[in-house]
This record gives C-alpha cells, structure tokens and sequence, in this order.
C-alpha cells in the first residue's frame, strides 16, 4: 500500500506553520468529525466542512457562512447541519487543507483544488469511496451533467475504477477568436467573411491588419498590427486571450496540450509540426510589419493601452473578453464596435480543443457515517435548485440572494456543475428567445442569465445611452457567444481531446524550466532572431531537458489506467 509515503512533505509544512496549526487544532477540539458528536441535540446530521470563502460575499446583515440561505436550505430539506470546521480564502484555504491532510484531521466534505492533492488523498487512504453512493442517489439529471463529458469529468476523479470525489465541471468553450474593430471595417469599406460562415483567412487578416496600419482609422499616429503576448500560448480557454491559439488551430495544432499524433502516439502539442507552421506565419507577418514590432517586450498593459489608444483595431481572445477587455475600449471611444470571427482551418473547419473538464474535487473522509450526504447535497443545489421553474415562490430567501448578488461562494460546495453545453444552451434556450420576442425575460429563472437578457435588450432598444457594460453584455453575448452558436449550429467545430491534463513528477520538477524555454525560443523565431528551422533545435532541447521523461510518465499513468 502506498499510504503515507506522501505525508513527509506535509509534515514540513506543519513545523513552518505552527501557528496556524494551533489554531485549527483549537478549531479540532470543538467540531472535528472524530470527536464531535454525529448529531445535533435536535436529530440533525452534523456536517463539517473546509469552506472556500470569497473577500466579499455580499450576505445580509446575520447571516455567515455557516448561517445563511443555503445552509438552512440543507437543514431543511436534507435533517443535516453544516459546521465549518475551517474558512479560509485562497492560498490561505489550501495551506489549512495541506495541515488537515497533513494531521489527518479532515472534516467530514472539503473541497481540494488539485488532481495531485486528489491523489494524496487517495494514496494515503483518507478519503470515502463514493461509487455506490453515487450510483445509487445521484439524480438522473446529476447523472446527465457528467455524462456530457463523455465520461472524461468522472474519469479524473476515478481511482481502480472507484469513484473517489464529485468533481467540478468546466463547460466547453471555443474557438479562440478575432476580434477586430467593426467600425473601422465599416470605414475603411473592407471586405471579410464573404461567403458568411464566420471563417476567416490566414490573407484576409493579414490584409485587414495592413489596411488598419496603412490608414490609421483610430487617429493614433503610431498604428501596430496585431499584438500577441510574449507568452503567445496558453493551456486553457479562459486565458487565451492574445495568444497564437486561433492561428495554430488553422494547421490542427494545439500548443501547451498533451495530445495524440496521427500514429497514436503521444505528444506535447507545442512540438508539433502545426505548430511550427503557426510560428512560420507569425515570423512572416513581424517580418512585413503586419504584428506589433515590440512583441515580446510589452507587458499586458501596454498592449490593452494600444487598444484604448486606438493604435490597434484587432485581438485574439475568448468570448467575453469583452466584459473585461474591450470594455475599456469603449469608454475610450463611443464609436467602438467589434466583431468576432476565427481562423479558417486548412481542412476547411475551426481546429479547436477541449479543456480539462474538471479542476477541483469535493471530497468526503473516509469512515464518515453519512457519505450519501455529499450527493443530495450536489443534486439540491444543482439539480433541484438550479433547476427550480419558480424560485421566488419555492425558494424566496434563494431568489433574493440572486437578486442582491450574494457570491456562490456562501453555497456549501463551492464549484460549479454545468453540462459540457452550458454556456451555449443558456444562450441558445433562454437568452436568444427572450432577446428575439419568443419568450419573455420573466420566464428566465436563472437569475444571472434573467439579467444577461435584460441588459442586452436594454441596449439594443437604446444603443446610443447605454452604459458600458451593457454595450460588453450584448458583444460577449451576442457576438461572442453567438459565434459558438453559429459554429456549432453549422457543424463547423473540428474537436481534438487532449489525452492528459496532470501534473507528472518532472512537471513539478522541470516543467517551469520547460514552458521558459519553450516563450524564449518561440520569440527568437517569431522576431527572426533564430530561423523557423531552429523550431527542431528547440524540439530536441524541449525534449532532453525533461520533455521525453514527461511523455514517458504520461504513458506510464494512461496505461496503469486502462
């Protein structure tokens, strides 16, 4: 058995943290699950827990996080009481789930943030195999929810075809997309996306970025071309917004994902012949002056301020960077309108992949009495609840906190369980009727989209007074979203599921060596200071400086799996 052989290095951490580690021993001695008693004076089942909390989740006046709507809701309806056994916010929520594991004094359901801290968990034996409890109490819908992801989301929390956590979901979302400046298109009377399927060509943006650079429509006097970040790559959806993604998916390459080659085998994306095709298109286009000569050296900041400034009229990003991107924009300039499109593949599709679908687990302590508890639990609150047709009536404290905005953090597992087609069903069930006149907002009851809809007809009735954000609301919406609408609707999406998303053991050990390797030797070939034939020099570097071992591991994990 493999038990305890990981708990060396959380010992560390309790002899750096001994402060800390009084303090939840103090905690321990009132409401730890093995010597608190298992039920209230009043019949109720105690539940403590390891509570993620947010710096400000906006609850009423009395109420915490151990006393609120949602709490009262599991004593109602489930005869359970949850008592915190710690709160923390952030990495101080991690190290208090590091001394927990550490001491072996978990509470009865916490969430972990981490595969790796998963699989300690699991190798030292200190947590409930939840199969048969799942299996028998999940609801059809639950059941529903993870089936969506073809099994992946289950599989990352599954163990010797146990069972082992509830895990997280994380929604598909794609493509990475272009965003370039309507207005200026309008403008300049340049012509993109004829046939109307919202792909675009490698020519027609690098002639859209030439005319914005020859013409200079934001009146900067200091126009650039496309701005990428150094980093150029990311490993999720959420955080590729100004990298290379929508270029390297026009040749099927998926950088920074571990993925299979067209014989089987697996391979880092980042060291895939596609991949040095993208880096070839992007070394031609700093070349004629098509991408922002100081890529490389720009900071973040400094490329959203070519934005404001009106120096540049083109992006690369997800679908709501406008809610936090373009917006600014906006308030710069009144006149500012974009538009979404992305890269037509050489197959004729839009190359896309898809993210790790979980992220974070909640899990129970083994021996634990009532471990079914954690399924109701997930099925009140993201079946019955979520999926409630009339909260005010049936859930009035509930609807109220929607109304007011109080943080899902205050629910009792903070994590999110949507379908794998959550974003683009809300839009395209709830959103799209209610903005076309099919059905009224009233009928929405899911309060963030109810406002979602609102504020998108508010600013199409009056497009002209309406304030930013409404103007961010109807672009990531209506463009954005309704680009995967579209997409999707038109069978357009070419889908590449990544074989791993772990951590090895040499990816904690050499992986941030790897990914510095691999940003500097991308920007030596993009600015031409190494040829595009110095992609194969960084290939062999990538793979003896830990790459090889890292494949190997995976292979090793996949085929232990199986």
């Amino acid at each position: 058995m493999k038990k305890y052989r990981t708990l060396f290095k959380r010992m560390t951490i309790l002899s750096m943290a001994s402060m800390l580690s009084v303090s939840l021993a103090a905690c321990v001695d009132s409401s730890s699950p093995q010597e608190s008693a298992s039920t209230t004076e009043d019949g109720k089942t105690v539940i403590t827990m390891g509570r993620v909390t947010a710096a400000n989740s906006k609850l009423p006046e009395g109420d915490t996080y151990e006393n609120n709507a949602y709490t009262r809701l599991v004593e109602e309806k489930l005869n359970a009481k949850i008592v915190n056994q710690f709160e923390a916010e952030g990495e101080d929520y991690d190290r208090q789930v590091a001394l927990a594991i550490a001491s072996s004094e978990l509470p009865d359901m916490m969430r972990v943030n981490s595969k790796e801290e998963l699989k300690e968990l699991v190798e030292n034996d200190l947590i409930a195999d939840l199969t048969d409890v799942y299996d028998k109490h999940a609801s059809d819908y639950i059941k529903e929810v993870y089936d969506s992801y073809d099994g992946r989301s289950l599989a990352d929390s599954t163990f010797d075809d146990r069972l082992m956590a509830i895990p997280a979901t994380v929604g598909a979302n794609a493509p990475n997309m272009v965003w370039i400046r309507q207005d200026w298109i309008d403008e300049l009377g340049l012509k993109l996306d004829n046939d109307g399927d919202s792909l675009i060509t490698l020519d027609e943006l690098e002639n859209t970025a030439k005319s914005f650079i020859e013409n200079d429509p934001g009146a900067s006097g200091n126009p650039v071309g496309i701005p990428f970040a150094h980093w150029l790559n990311a490993g999720d959806y959420g955080g590729s917004a100004l990298t290379m993604s929508s270029v390297a998916g026009v040749f099927n390459a998926h950088p920074r994902h571990y993925i299979e080659d067209e014989k089987g085998n697996i391979m880092y994306g980042s060291t895939s012949e596609g991949t040095k095709k993208a880096l070839g298109i992007l070394a031609e286009w700093f070349d004629k002056g098509i991408i922002d000569p100081q890529f490389g050296t720009r900071t973040w900041d400094d490329i959203m301020a070519l934005l404001t400034n009106g120096q540049t009229g083109i992006v690369t990003g997800p679908w709501h960077i406008p809610d936090w991107g373009l917006s600014a924009v906006k308030e710069m300039d009144k006149n500012a309108e974009f538009v979404a499109y992305t890269l037509e593949g050489e197959n004729g599709k839009a190359n896309v992949f898809r993210e790790n679908p979980t992220g974070q687990f909640i899990v129970v302590r083994k021996d634990y009495a009532h471990p079914e508890l954690a399924i109701k639990i997930l099925n009140l609150f993201y079946d019955e609840l979520g999926n409630a047709t009339d909260l005010e009536t049936d859930y009035p404290e509930i609807a109220k906190y929607n109304e007011i905005g109080v943080d899902g953090s205050t629910r009792p597992f903070n994590i999110e369980v949507y379908k794998s087609t959550s974003t683009l069903d809300d839009f395209t069930d709830l959103i799209l009727p209610a903005v076309n006149g099919e059905t009224s907002i009233n009928d929405i009851t899911k309060a963030g989209i109810k406002n979602d809809a609102k504020t998108i007809l508010e600013y199409i009735e009056d497009s002209e007074s309406a304030e930013t954000s409404a103007w961010a609301k109807f672009h990531s919406r209506m463009k954005g979203i309704g680009l995967i609408e579209k997409l999707t609707t038109e069978d357009t999406f070419n889908w590449t599921t990544p074989v791993y998303y772990g951590t090895t053991a040499t990816m904690e050990k050499k992986g941030a060596n790897l990914l510095k390797l691999e940003e500097e030797d991308f920007i030596k070939i993009v600015t031409g200071t190494e040829p595009l034939d110095y992609f194969d020099t960084f290939v062999s570097k990538w793979k003896k400086q830990g790459g090889d071992e890292i494949i190997a591991e995976i292979e090793a994990e996949l085929a232990e799996q199986q």
